[in-house]
Parts: structure tokens; sequence; C-alpha cells
């Protein structure tokens, strides 16, 4: 599983004009589950996500979690960012997990979350969504499970 964790001020993401899901401080997290991802992947990134230090604290150095600054999390399923784009100009979703088994790994995630004391809002799974966003900082980080990078 791959996600970008941005820490925002505030996102929102719509579907058709509506606004599906919204918040304020804390983080936008666009996650792509890859082919052969499990509940072992998503665990792993529901801790990191909760205790990433990231936030200031008072002496304005990044040494906060979002548990600690009381955040919130937009939580995207974003599965072109299993793209691959080496060769040619098109990418290939090749390595992308199949909507069927992506789904519930994305909603085990917004459980585990929740189990954390975090209020999370989501996306809508496959439909086409317009995510804004105010990025602080601007801070931004990639995680894999796989530990690709």
């Amino acid at each position: 599983m791959r996600l970008v964790i941005q820490r925002v001020i505030e996102a929102r993401v719509t579907v058709e004009g509506e606004t599906v899901g919204q918040i304020g401080a804390g983080f936008c997290v666009l996650a792509g589950a890859q082919e052969g991802d499990t509940i072992e992947d998503v665990r792993f990134l529901a801790e990191k996500i909760s205790g990433l230090r990231v936030f200031e604290d008072s002496e304005d150095k990044m040494n906060l979690s979002i548990q600690d600054v009381g955040g919130e999390i937009l939580l995207v399923s974003q599965f072109t960012l299993l793209g691959d784009a080496r060769k040619g100009r098109r990418p290939s979703f090749s390595n992308a997990a199949r909507p069927e088994a992506a789904q519930p790994l994305l909603e085990e995630m917004k459980h585990m979350l929740q189990a954390r004391g975090l209020r999370v809002e989501t996306g809508r799974f496959r439909a086409h969504m317009h995510v804004s966003l105010v990025n602080d900082g601007p801070v931004t980080i990639l995680l894999d499970s796989k530990k690709v990078f």
C-alpha cells in the first residue's frame, strides 16, 4: 500500500458538486492499495499515520503526532499512486489492487485510525473526485508498506 500524506489546515473532497468528506487541521491521506496487500500492510501504515511526528511543538520542532494535536484525517482512495510510468508515456496500473480487494483494505484503514481516537472522513470509492486542500508547511510525506521508499 502506498500513501501520500499531506499536513493540512483544511481539506475536502467533492463528488458531482457534493461535499462527501471535509476536515479541519490534520492529514489529507491519498491511499493506493497494491496487488497482494494484506491487513498487515494496513496495520503498519495506520500505526505510522497515527504516530508520525510532523506537527510543531512549543519550540517549533516537528515533534508531535496527529493524535497529540487532535487532528483529523481525510482518507481518499487513489489507485493512480501505483502507476508505473518508467516505460513509455502511458502509466501502467497493473500493480494496483482490484477494487474488490482494495475497498475492504481502505475501510479497514479507516476503522484502525478511528480506533486510535482519530476523526476520519473519506472520499467515495471508485468515484471521480475533486480534492481540495491547504497544505500546511508544506509538509508532504510518502509511505509505502513494502518499504520501497
